[in-house]
């Protein structure tokens, strides 16, 4: 079991290590051949932080635990908003003020209301995953002709221009992209190996692996990005960042079970996680959208956001 545990945090460390070098090397080859720094931040690094789960769900597919890449989707989305959120805007509030992320919020409550329904009769088929990836390509091409509309002020433009690396050879671009191609999938095999035979061990299901342990392990690292945005001043970025996650946890990271091994959900996943991510959801929504026109995830509301996080984990194993 130690072993098993072991392999678990060092594929977790090569994982996160080796998407943030892919984020890097990606992003420092687009900016060398012109792509606009918000195109880059919208697309590469928006895509990249998502890169973890979309792997990892990809090799659970493979592997037939169809429930863990459901579970990793899930999971993720109730992480990056109850726990990555909520002790951001403890630690300091958030501010709302670009125009892209009031373009994004609706997206993706929209989304989120497709997954919904989806998953909704108990199946997750391979045309829905197939609908899924389609929209997940669509929601990219968005991204990317919104990255040629957003006016020069908006302070999101100065945050991922100050993001993307500069004075980066091509070469040393284009290693990077190989060690993150090599290393995603590798790590993420024996990942999701010892998560499955770690939950096989303590009796849990295929579903709460994914919904905890794999779904906190890929969503620290970008705890600890938001909390280094925000200390930057950085409120803009940082939930562009989360937001983009979740979008594409909903489209790619639960597509690929779809695409991959289509067939019955946990009954708990949507006869519960589906609820609460989507309550999560709109909970950001509110908050984000406050309706007396101060537009701040307040420290209140960070608190009950971390509030809920320790309250579904009791849920799940209580």
């Amino acid at each position: 079991m130690l072993i098993q545990i072991a392999i678990f945090l060092i594929g977790l460390m090569v994982l996160s290590w080796s998407a943030d070098r892919f984020v890097y090397g990606a992003s420092a080859l687009a900016k060398n051949i012109g792509v606009s720094p918000m195109m880059i931040g919208l697309t590469i690094v928006a895509m990249g932080s998502s890169a973890p789960e979309i792997v990892v769900s990809a090799m659970a597919s493979l592997n037939g635990n169809m429930n863990t890449a459901v579970g990793n989707a899930l999971g993720s989305n109730i992480t990056n908003i109850a726990l990555v959120l909520g002790i951001t805007a403890l630690f300091k509030p958030l501010w709302v003020s670009s125009t892209t992320l009031k373009r994004e919020l609706p997206a993706l409550m929209v989304i989120s209301l497709i997954a919904v329904a989806f998953m909704w009769d108990g199946t997750l088929a391979n045309y829905e995953g197939m609908i899924l990836f389609a929209l997940f390509i669509f929601v990219l091409a968005m991204m990317a002709w919104l990255s040629l509309q957003v006016e020069k002020g908006d302070p999101l433009v100065r945050e991922t221009s100050d993001e993307i690396p500069k004075d980066v050879s091509n070469s040393a671009a284009v290693m990077w992209v190989a060690v993150g191609l090599v290393l995603l999938p590798l790590s993420a095999h024996y990942m999701v190996d010892s998560a499955v035979y770690i939950a096989r061990y303590f009796g849990v299901s295929d579903l709460v692996i994914g919904l905890t342990i794999i779904a906190l392990g890929t969503s620290l690292p970008e705890l600890a990005a938001s909390i280094a945005g925000v200390r930057k001043g950085e409120d803009d970025l940082v939930l562009g960042n989360i937001i983009g996650s979740n979008i594409f946890n909903l489209l790619a990271v639960l597509g690929m079970p779809g695409l991959l091994a289509p067939g019955e959900l946990d009954p708990d996943a949507y006869g519960r996680d589906m609820y609460v991510m989507l309550g999560l959801t709109a909970l950001l929504f509110i908050f984000s959208f406050n309706l007396t026109g101060k537009r701040q995830i307040s420290r209140f509301e960070g608190a009950l956001l971390f509030i809920a996080f320790i309250g579904y984990q009791y849920w799940l194993f209580g």
